[in-house]
C-alpha cells in the first residue's frame, strides 16, 4: 500500500464566547472556527501484521517532548476507539498501521493542533482499514476523543456550540489573509477558564455571510474571546504579540485564538499578512502568514461495514 497523507490544519477560533456550565463542570461555548493553511502531516503506511495497531512516530519543529508519550497520543487513542467500534471479530482483521506525525504546529497553544492530529488520523485510518461509519458514529467518537475534534474532521469554517460538538454553517466568508503569532509559551487550559471572570457571554448573532472583509470585521469587532483578558494575565507577553499585530501594516482584526496562547491577525490578502511578517517577527516567536484553508469536505459515511 502506498502511504496516505493527510494535512491536519490549524484550527482558529474567530471569537469564542462561553454561554454557560453544565452541572458536570464543563463549559458551553459560541464560537467561530477557521482553519488556516499551517498544519501539521500524518502518513500513514501498513504494517506487517493484523490486528489493528497503530504504531506512532513524531518528527518535525515542534516534535520534541512529544516523542516519548507517543502511547497516550490522541493518534494511538483514535485508533484505539475505531477497533472498539467494529467489534473484537473485525478489529483482528485490520491491518496494523504506522503513522508519522510530522509536529509542525505549536503545542498547547490555543490552535487544535492535537485535535487537529486525532481527526487527521481518524480519516487516515478510516481510508487504510476500508471503514464506512455513519457520521452519527464518527462524530461521537471524535467528541470522545476531545471537543475540538468534530470540527476538525471536516477542516470547514463552522459555528461550534455546546462543548464544541454541536456545528452549524458558518456564514460565507469573504477573501482574507491572516497570520498567526505564538510566543512560545505554554498556557494550561484549565488554569484559564478557573482564571477567567465571572458571568457569560450571550450567543453571537451572525449574518448569512460576509461579502467584504470590512463587514467581518466589522462584525467580530463586537464579538469577543472571554478567555483572553486571563490568558494575558497568565501569559504577559500575550499581550506584546497582540500589540505587535494591532501595529502590523494593513492589520484589519487581531484577537488571541482559544484557551492561547496563539494569536491571529486578519488582513486583506494573504500576501499582505505575509509582507507584514518582518514587521511583527521577535526573537524565537513561531510565525505563520497566508491564506485560509479553503480545501476541506464534509465527511459522509451513510453505513458501518467492513470489507471481508
Amino acid at each position: 500500500m502506498s502511504p496516505l497523507r493527510e494535512l491536519a490544519h490549524a484550527k482558529i477560533n474567530l471569537y469564542l464566547h462561553v454561554t454557560g456550565r453544565r452541572d458536570d463542570g464543563y463549559h458551553l461555548l459560541d464560537s467561530l472556527a477557521v482553519f488556516a493553511g499551517a498544519a501539521d502531516e500524518l502518513r500513514l503506511e501498513q504494517g506487517a501484521g493484523r490486528g489493528g495497531h497503530v504504531g506512532l512516530r513524531i518528527e518535525g519543529t515542534f516534535a520534541l517532548g512529544l516523542q516519548d508519550d507517543c502511547a497516550d497520543n490522541l493518534i494511538v487513542r483514535a485508533g484505539a476507539l475505531l477497533r472498539a467500534h467494529v467489534g473484537p471479530e473485525r478489529a483482528h482483521r485490520l491491518p496494523d498501521v504506522d503513522i508519522v506525525l510530522r509536529k509542525e504546529l505549536p503545542v498547547a497553544s490555543g490552535i487544535g493542533g492535537g485535535s487537529a492530529d486525532a481527526a487527521a488520523a481518524l480519516r487516515l485510518l478510516l481510508k487504510a482499514w476500508g471503514l464506512s461509519i455513519s457520521r452519527a458514529d464518527l462524530m461521537a467518537l471524535a467528541t470522545r476523543l476531545g471537543a475540538d475534534v468534530p470540527v476538525c474532521l471536516d477542516q470547514m469554517p463552522a459555528r461550534m456550540e455546546g462543548i464544541g460538538e454541536e456545528l452549524t454553517p458558518a456564514p460565507a466568508l469573504p477573501p482574507c489573509g491572516m497570520m498567526l503569532v505564538n510566543c512560545g509559551q505554554s498556557v494550561s487550559t484549565p488554569q484559564v477558564f478557573k482564571s477567567r471572570a465571572p458571568g457569560f457571554t450571550p450567543r453571537a448573532g451572525l449574518p448569512a455571510r460576509w461579502d467584504m472583509l470590512a463587514d467581518m470585521v466589522r462584525d467580530l469587532s463586537a464579538q469577543t474571546n472571554d478567555l483572553q483578558d486571563a490568558a494575558c494575565a497568565i501569559c504577559p507577553e500575550i499581550t506584546t504579540v497582540l500589540d505587535a499585530l494591532r501595529a502590523a501594516p494593513g492589520c484589519r482584526l487581531a484577537r488571541m485564538s482559544g484557551s492561547g496562547a496563539t494569536c491571529f491577525a486578519l488582513f486583506d490578502s494573504p500576501e499582505a499578512a505575509q509582507a507584514a511578517v518582518p514587521v511583527v517577527r521577535q526573537g524565537k516567536w513561531w510565525v505563520w502568514a497566508g491564506d485560509l484553508c479553503r480545501t476541506g469536505a464534509r465527511l459522509e459515511s451513510p453505513t458501518d461495514s467492513l470489507p471481508a
